[in-house]
């Protein structure tokens, strides 16, 4: 029979679907290799009950995408099978058109994220658009962009801890010492020491560099790793492995560590994160095949006594720093509490492995592979 290439797309395609929840590929991609009490609801993976039989869906899915033009085919295709790492433009269709699933009707864009990202997704809600999207910002009631990794999944967070783990917010004491590496009761979260190097970032401002939004840290376990990364573009992408990486290559970086689970969480980073700060803060989307950890101060109650580990699954994201709340952190009238880096104005974030109180590493120093993302409010 003769195939056109038209079908051959459509084909690969149907190939690269993402794969639903009992498949073991699914398993490793969604949930990784460690486990944990807190991580935001959204994130808990449930198996749809309304997705219809696999043959109803394929054959859906195969009219819906005959329907596409050949160019756009090939701009799906690159997206699904590159699993995000490879830069696509948008792929703009028509928002209207509604696809029935089972007993459930989706529009097409729906029905596409479904299909080649969350099989579990079920309403719009649910997504946020991310920022290499060109159409991001743009109201087009006509068209709209279907391109399954310009969007990524929204990250609720957990119910504020239980009162007898608050105290009040003098627990923001300046550091004894500045220049001091992670010690115990920082990795514990309950005060912030400078890393070791710092002022090489607060010079960049008295050098004339233009001016930085944060720095980025990268350490393993006690251990800092190259300098500290000086962010001014709006998005950075930070990895290991990525086919068009162009950002923060953690795998360029020279490591002394022998460990072998450190070497292992390494190679696990791949796409890694993209941090982007957007209007009403900094967002953190997780493009990994393995869940990150976050802990920031403006995701919590301030008077927490602990701050909960976020537990971010792949293709969602969180906001991860809110620059109002961590302005209602700062003491207008404390001059050493405005000069010191604080616990407010930096987020960490682990990969791969947790820590805290649900975790067999209490604090993150212990983890082989994190970052420490120290943002500039000044």
């Amino acid at each position: 029979m003769f195939r056109t290439k038209r079908s051959g797309l459509v084909r690969r395609l149907w190939r690269s679907r993402a794969p639903v929840e009992g498949d073991g590929e699914a398993d490793r991609g969604t949930h990784g290799s460690s486990g944990g009490c807190c991580m935001g609801k959204a994130a808990k993976v449930a198996k749809s009950n309304d997705a219809g039989s696999e043959a109803e869906l394929k054959a859906l899915t195969h009219s819906v995408l005959k329907k596409i033009k050949e160019k756009q085919l090939e701009v799906l295709l690159q997206a699904v099978e590159s699993k995000g790492g490879a830069r696509s433009p948008c792929l703009l269709l028509p928002s209207k058109v509604d696809a029935k699933v089972g007993q459930q009707s989706y529009s097409l864009p729906m029905l596409l994220y479904k299909v080649f990202r969350w099989p579990d997704l079920r309403h719009s809600s649910e997504l946020k658009r991310l920022s290499c999207c060109e159409s991001y910002g743009k109201i087009n009631p006509d068209l709209v962009c279907c391109n399954p990794h310009h969007m990524s999944r929204l990250c609720e967070l957990e119910s504020p801890p239980p009162p007898y783990s608050r105290y009040p917010m003098d627990y923001l004491k300046p550091p004894d010492s500045p220049d001091s590496g992670p010690s115990s009761s920082e990795t514990g979260g309950t005060t912030y020491s400078a890393p070791v190097g710092l002022s090489d970032s607060l010079a960049l401002q008295e050098s004339g560099e233009p001016a930085h939004w944060c720095v980025v840290a990268y350490w393993e376990e006690k251990t800092r790793v190259g300098r500290l990364y000086s962010v001014q573009e709006s998005s950075l992408d930070i990895f290991y492995d990525l086919p068009q990486g162009n950002g923060f290559c953690l795998g360029q970086l020279c490591s002394d560590n022998k460990s072998q689970l450190v070497q292992m969480v390494r190679a696990k980073i791949g796409y890694g994160i993209q941090l982007t700060r957007e209007p009403d803060g900094v967002w953190v989307y997780n493009r990994s095949c393995y869940p990150i950890f976050i802990k920031s101060a403006t995701l919590d109650n301030p008077d927490s006594r602990t701050l909960l580990v976020h537990k971010v699954f792949p293709g969602f994201s969180i906001k991860a720093f809110d620059y109002d709340k961590a302005c209602s952190l700062q003491r207008p009238n404390d001059h050493e509490f405005t000069q010191q880096p604080r616990t407010g104005f930096t987020v960490q974030i682990s990969f791969v492995k947790g820590w805290g109180q649900c975790y067999t590493r209490q604090f993150i120093s212990s983890c082989p592979c994190w970052l420490e993302v120290i943002f500039n409010t000044r």
